[in-house]
């Protein structure tokens, strides 16, 4: 770790973040409690301050292409590298994810993501109804979910192949139509300014067989990092005909804007101009 650390980033830096984002992260957990268990508004939209807080901390820049919907509700749909994904899409949907249910074990981040409200499933064959039952239920409630179809997280460099079970959620009709449907594409792009390659990026992206623990001190080590992330225009299961039609639209759609960021290149025609999000 030493001397990896000594490589491309900062241990005094990492130890500074983290007993930082602790603090800060135990004052925070109470507030979100009470806004919970009291059904307050504030539920929803603290998450997002808290959120963009943790990645100004962790010095983490987002480059934000497109805009979020602003349909309530809204099932965004985007890939997944790994824990930092919680964050980054945390700082921009007003919204609960939806997760494995081993995350809801998990020291700290369990809390965390049982304090925003996170939707457990179980991904065993057999259970897709009862967890498409649960996901319908938040969205009837108005919330917004945030899915990682993959199913678990990649390394950062390509798509894994989706899973469409889920994607039978977005049958449900709002009081405003059909569920909208948004996917989004997180791609890790530089650190501290400069492009980031294929053999960096397992820096930032937590998949596999990784320890926990040293990843992230590896992580909160590093400089500046930045993500760019891309808003699609949103869609609809009546308008593409199936889940399965529409889960193979998503995976299409955010691989492309993966391999776009990744390589440097903007979508034609984006959505929005790049914009640095505010912090």
């Amino acid at each position: 770790m030493s001397g990896l650390m000594a490589g491309i980033g900062s241990l005094p830096l990492a130890v500074f973040r983290l007993v930082v984002y602790l603090l800060f992260t135990a004052l925070c957990m109470p507030v979100q409690a009470l806004a919970v268990a009291w059904k307050l508004p504030l539920r929803s939209r603290f998450p997002v301050w808290y959120h963009r807080r943790c990645l100004r901390l962790l010095g983490v820049e987002l480059e934000v292409t497109g805009t979020p919907s602003h349909a309530h509700p809204t099932l965004f749909v985007a890939n997944h590298g790994g824990y930092l994904d919680i964050s980054i899409l945390g700082a921009l949907i007003p919204g609960s994810f939806v997760a494995k249910s081993e995350v809801g074990t998990w020291p700290l981040f369990g809390w965390l993501a049982k304090l925003q409200r996170t939707v457990f499933v179980d991904r065993k064959r057999g259970s897709t109804h009862t967890q498409r039952d649960d996901i319908v239920s938040r969205l009837q409630d108005g919330d917004n979910l945030i899915l990682f179809p993959e199913g678990t997280s990649s390394d950062g460099n390509r798509v894994l192949p989706f899973k469409s079970a889920l994607f039978s959620v977005a049958a449900l009709e709002t009081g405003h139509g059909p569920l909208v449907v948004q996917p989004v594409s997180v791609a890790y792009t530089k650190i501290n300014g400069m492009p980031m390659g294929r053999a960096l990026r397992p820096f930032l992206a937590w998949y596999g067989d990784m320890d926990l623990g040293p990843h992230l001190v590896r992580l909160a080590g590093l400089g500046r990092v930045t993500v760019a992330v891309t808003f699609h225009p949103p869609v609809t299961l009546l308008g593409l005909g199936s889940r399965k039609a529409l889960s193979a639209h998503c995976e299409s759609t955010i691989a492309a804007g993966l391999a776009a960021a990744l390589s440097g290149r903007s979508l034609s025609p984006p959505t929005s101009d790049p914009a640095l999000v505010p912090q």
